[in-house]
């Protein structure tokens, strides 16, 4: 009898479910091929099985192919039963690849899929932030905290809102929660150094985003806000050094080159500055942060018709319209089109009525009356959640405002508040100033001078003007910058530079040979001939050189010096009532403020009275309100320079705090003005003794 054979085994057969579940596996065990194989065979048998589809799009996104996850993920979406989780996710590849629009339709059809999903809820609100629609967004991260009390993730995204909103203390309830929940949180602790550095305690934000870079060495922003507060401290250098750490890593960091470029620009190395801008908008094309870097950098070369361009492509992009519009508008005043600038400034706060920033620019532009609703407003404001440095600005704006609207008390209610905030974020020994002018005068004697005349370089291409701020040092670079032969260069810290290079200044001045005066003449002229445009003349209209006019004479002896001047008490009101962008820490308080003008005034008593006469030209403003014609043609001759009649024609950009009423012809209101208001001012007439006047 012949034997039976064996039945033959046969292969098992996976169903999809198994298939889906193998994949899985194997994805998760880190064996992509395999889990690749099975999703192609089940969409072999099954096409536009969402399951497979969805695994695809998650791997892709893993290796870095956005676009390819998406279209499998989109595709997943397609599926009469694709749950929510699905859309969700694809919600999150549409904002990672840039399209808002579409990220946030996807999120409210995963939520409106499953109201209990918390990731769909956060990612939409992560989205919903990003476009700039806050409320929405607060409104889903709490959805997403009421889900899940312990998601320390949601209470971060949530404090990013609440920030964006100018809620800034639920803000910092939120990191607080944050923390609390994940005290490793590298994110969180970046962020509560942001929050910090906006409420102006920037050591306690220095410490926080220090933790954050030790938490995570490679997290972009931890670095990008430490540098912020160097920035505050007014530590340049310092802020360089820690985007240069981290853009070792990041070479193409969009973030961190633009606030590269701000830095640079802002310590007058304007080629490098537009240099970093422009590789910023290559790596980030879509930020808005970027072409309004580059629109700034662009503005500071007197590039107009670019840098207006950068603002409007900033405008254009998600979260940057309101700051690029106010950056337009500025550009505007600055141009002298100031019908243009208000109306700009109208546009933002038509849409965002709380933006402080167009708030206190458009101040520098509007004449306020008596119950403006402009000043209800502010007043709003200012008593609102706004941050610190928009709370300083409001005071000051409103300040200004109630001057114009002759009501002294306001105003200086609100001058008293803005100073005093500001005066609080950094340390000031206004005798220590004095004694360090005390000593530049005992170095720079007469006889030193005279045996350093022949140091230094030849060149007559720096024009100085300098004094104290506020004494028409604007208007002297206007008159200067509208002759065909002289470029007008703005505020320079290229002189500063140097004497923070100097070991001991300035009583090492005693020891340094002629060879060094050379170089340091040297090193300036480097630092200003880019900017002369192929002029015979750069003015440098940094006030504060008034400190180192002896310092000019020994490394450029034929340099012209001019010094503005202006009636004592004027000088000091009208700096009182002024938030400075630049570093004058003895502004802000109204006796300091008398008594460093009395160190000034001794120290330019002693240039007068040893620098040559032609060379540390005086000039008065009180003069050149009066005759404004006489006084210019007096300036022209004494620099050399024949007359010219442009004075109201330059397109040059008037860079100063003052530049409206620079782009106005000359009036005589400001002339006498502290008289109005001498019972607001006794801490600075007592402190200006026999110099008031």
């Amino acid at each position: 009898m012949a034997r039976k054979s064996a039945p033959t085994a046969q292969p098992s057969v996976l169903s999809i479910q198994e298939a889906l579940q193998r994949a899985n596996d194997h994805w998760n065990a880190g064996q992509a091929e395999q889990a690749e194989q099975l999703c192609q065979q089940v969409l072999a048998v099954w096409p536009g099985q969402a399951d497979a589809l969805h695994i695809l799009g998650l791997m892709a996104h893993a290796y870095g192919n956005l676009d390819l996850a998406i279209q499998h993920v989109q595709q997943a979406c397609l599926a009469p039963r694709a749950p929510a989780l699905y859309l969700s996710n694809l919600a999150e590849l549409k904002r990672q690849g840039g399209d808002l629009p579409g990220a946030a339709a996807a999120g409210r059809r995963a939520t409106a899929l499953d109201p209990h999903l918390a990731s769909a809820w956060n990612n939409l609100g992560v989205i919903l932030q990003e476009m700039g629609e806050l409320t929405e967004s607060v409104a889903c991260l709490e959805r997403v905290v009421h889900l899940q009390l312990d998601n320390a993730a949601a209470h971060n995204n949530l404090g990013n809102s609440h920030l964006r909103l100018g809620d800034l203390e639920k803000a910092r309830l939120s990191y607080t929660r944050a923390l609390e929940l994940n005290s490793a949180y590298a994110e969180a602790e970046s962020n509560m150094a942001f929050l910090l550095n906006e409420l102006g305690q920037y050591d306690a934000a220095a410490e926080a985003a220090r933790r954050a870079i030790e938490l995570n060495p490679r997290l972009p922003e931890a670095y990008i806000n430490l540098a912020g507060c160097e920035l505050r401290r007014h530590r340049p250098g310092e802020a360089l050094r820690r985007l240069d750490a981290l853009l070792s890593f990041a070479p193409d960091h969009a973030g961190a080159l633009a606030a590269q470029a701000r830095i640079l620009w802002r310590t007058d190395r304007l080629e490098r500055a537009l240099d970093a801008a422009r590789r910023a908008v290559t790596a980030g094309p879509n930020s808005a942060d970027t072409h309004n870097a580059l629109g700034e950098i662009l503005q500071a070369a007197s590039r107009q018709d670019e840098a207006l361009a950068a603002f409007e492509t900033a405008a254009r992009l998600p979260g940057g319209r309101a700051d690029a519009l106010v950056n337009r508008a500025n550009l505007l005043m600055q141009l002298g089109r100031l019908t243009e600038a208000l109306s700009g400034f109208d546009v933002v706060l038509a849409e965002r009525p709380d933006f402080a920033r167009a708030w206190i620019n458009r101040a520098e532009l509007k004449r306020f009356e008596a119950a403006d609703p402009d000043i209800t407003q502010m007043e709003m404001l200012v008593g609102g959640p706004a941050s610190f440095d928009d709370r300083t600005g409001l005071h000051f704006a409103l300040g200004k405002a109630y001057l114009d609207a002759n009501q002294p008390g306001a105003a200086f209610e609100h001058l008293a508040a803005g100073n005093h905030m500001k005066r609080s974020t950094f340390t000031f020994d206004v005798e220590a100033a004095g004694e360090h002018m005390r000593d530049i005068a005992r170095t720079f004697t007469r006889e030193r001078l005279d045996a350093l005349a022949e140091t230094g370089q030849a060149s007559e291409m720096p024009i100085f003007v300098v004094g104290m701020p506020r004494t028409g040092g604007a208007l002297i670079e206007q008159i200067l910058a509208s002759h065909p032969a002289v470029h007008g260069a703005g505020e320079l810290s290229a002189l500063e530079a140097l004497v923070g290079g100097l070991d001991g200044y300035p009583s090492c001045i005693e020891t340094l040979g002629p060879d060094r005066f050379a170089e340091l003449g040297a090193a300036y002229l480097a630092r200003v001939r880019p900017l002369a445009s192929g002029r015979r003349h750069v003015v440098d209209k940094m006030p504060s050189n008034y400190l180192h006019a002896g310092l000019i004479r020994a490394i450029l002896p034929r340099a012209r010096i001019i010094h503005c001047r202006r009636g004592s008490m004027d000088t000091c009101l009208s700096i009182y009532s002024k938030l400075f962008t630049g570093e004058q820490k003895f502004a802000y308080d109204l006796a300091e403020l008398g008594r460093y003008y009395r160190h000034y005034q001794a120290l330019t008593d002693h240039w007068r009275a040893v620098l040559p006469a032609e060379r540390f030209i005086e000039v008065d403003y009180e003069a050149v309100v009066e005759d404004p014609e006489g006084q210019t043609r007096r300036l022209l001759a004494a620099l050399g320079l024949p007359w010219d009649d442009r004075f109201y024609d330059t397109r040059r950009l008037a860079q100063t705090s003052s530049f409206a009423q620079v782009r106005q012809p000359i009036y005589k209101t400001s002339a006498g003005r502290w008289k109005a208001y001498a019972s607001h001012l006794q801490p600075l007439l007592t402190a200006l003794g026999g110099l008031a006047s």
